[in-house]
């Protein structure tokens, strides 16, 4: 019994470490096709911008988040993002994707 349990909180302190390594970062978000040009699939898909370079986004998907072909979404607008996770090749895996509030006019500093 006391081996399953210091298995449980090896496993336990493991698990919050590897978290703990993934940075909350905002990011651009958009459809990669419609607003950052991107090549290499067919239709619209999800994609982010981090430090200038564009990633297809796995993890969540782009109607996930509203109706992309509306005013505001993602094939129409450049939104931000909070997002964690990594790149993997050329691929962003997300882990946390959440879509942050519009930006308006008078917010704007």
């Amino acid at each position: 019994m006391k081996n399953a349990v210091l298995v449980f909180f090896l496993f336990l302190g493991i698990s919050m470490f590897s978290q703990s390594t993934q940075k909350v970062q905002v990011v651009e978000a958009s459809c990669g096709q419609c607003q950052f040009k991107m090549k290499g699939k067919k239709g619209c898909d999800l994609a982010v911008r981090i430090n200038g370079k564009s990633y297809f986004v796995e993890g969540t998907k782009i109607d996930d988040h509203g109706d992309a072909h509306s005013k505001e979404g993602f094939c129409n607008a450049v939104r931000k993002a909070e997002v964690m996770g990594e790149i993997k090749g050329d691929r962003f895996v997300a882990t946390s994707f959440k879509l942050l509030p519009e930006e308006k006019e008078g917010d704007r500093k």
